[in-house]
């Protein structure tokens, strides 16, 4: 009988180191994902080197965020600024309260003003503005929506727009879940807060779904509240949540400015001790949260390496150079082994190194 019990024992042992071997194995595929985003990332020229300052000396740049009461688009659009004055072109910003008819308003004036080029920022989604676009491509203007789409998308607004300037938010959906799948080590059972309505949503959630698929033994609960609900809704939406379903070990925040509606409820249910949370953007105040350990991880994104990239597919569309379909805009993920370096209090577009400054200035023959 010691004998059957000896063999059920080291039959049971096979089992459980088999699944561990097969946990590390599978985990290496999303360890792997995250590995090239921990460091500060390194400058990719989008594309060949042309002279900037010749070209856009005589050039005009007007330019539409999604909101001037939005800091992620005003400090892209201070940035831009920036590298107008750098280059040499005259550049303008049109300040708006984020509603469609101001939009509207913006595209009218810069046809009256005779500009080059009108940009599109943030946000600012042509698919509700084809009248005007029409009118400003009838009277011999560029329109580039930029910072609004997944790659994917392009397709999509280069039949509306003349083109587009893309962001790999596909990626940065499917890193959010890679990296939840292995601080959980592969058991992970998250609350996903998205927020329904501009494209790069439609594009994280497609990378954030096609790499649940690639962890079986994952589970997530998605939540869905668009941007005027954030600070009302979120707080008791996630407290319900979380305690309806005790098993929640993370939660993901597509966009990391919803991360302070999402701690307190974390603190009223007291979760602290069984989730982390993890966010995209790289905004100042969740990165500070990052630095307290109230946020495990935030991919960021440099709002200045942003604007230059922006700036240098709008240049290479006036200039006549072959249009881009990948700006190379890189991502950086925050935690607590690197968060300081965003400072203290974390700034905006710090921490990410300044390689990408001496890139574009040579990419543009600036030197």
């Amino acid at each position: 009988m010691s004998k059957y019990i000896a063999l059920a024992s080291f039959a049971a042992a096979a089992v459980t180191l088999s699944a561990s071997f097969a946990q590390a194995e599978d985990l290496a595929y999303f360890e792997e994902q995250i590995a090239p985003y921990a460091g500060k990332p390194s400058f990719e020229a989008p594309g060949p080197t042309f002279d900037a300052k010749s070209c856009m000396a005589d050039k005009k740049v007007f330019s539409i965020p999604q909101s001037s009461a939005n800091p992620f688009t005003s400090n892209i659009e201070q940035a831009m600024a920036g590298v107008a004055e750098k280059v040499g072109f005259e550049f303008t910003t049109w300040e708006n309260q984020g509603q469609v008819s101001q939009w509207a308003q913006g595209i009218e004036t810069a046809i009256n003003q005779g500009v080059d080029l009108i940009d599109l920022l943030g946000g600012v989604d042509p698919r509700v503005l084809k009248p005007q676009i029409e009118a400003a491509q009838a009277a011999g203007i560029k329109v580039v929506a930029s910072h609004n789409n997944g790659m994917e998308q392009s397709e999509e607004i280069r039949e509306i727009a003349d083109s587009d300037v893309p962001i790999d938010y596909y990626k940065a959906g499917a890193l959010l879940v890679d990296h939840a799948v292995v601080s959980t080590e592969g058991d992970l059972n998250a609350l996903v807060l998205i927020s329904s309505g501009p494209l790069s949503t439609d594009s994280m959630v497609s990378g954030i779904k096609a790499e649940l698929e690639k962890c079986e033994t994952c589970k997530a609960q998605f939540l869905d509240y668009i941007g005027t609900d954030w600070a009302t809704r979120i707080t008791p939406g996630v407290q319900s949540a979380l305690m309806s379903n005790p098993e929640v070990n993370y939660i993901i925040v597509i966009y990391d400015s919803m991360s302070q509606f999402v701690l307190p409820a974390v603190t009223i249910t007291g979760s602290q001790d069984r989730l982390n949370i993890n966010a995209f953007n790289g905004t100042p105040f969740v990165l500070g949260m990052v630095q307290k350990g109230q946020v495990e991880m935030d991919i960021g994104e440099n709002l200045d390496w942003i604007a230059h990239s922006v700036m240098d597919s709008e240049m290479r569309l006036l200039c006549g150079e072959e249009e881009i379909d990948d700006p190379k805009i890189p991502f950086m993920m925050f935690t607590e082994a690197n968060a300081m370096d965003a400072g203290s209090p974390p700034e905006l577009s710090k921490g990410y190194g300044d390689a990408y400054q001496a890139g574009f200035d040579e990419l543009w023959q600036l030197n």
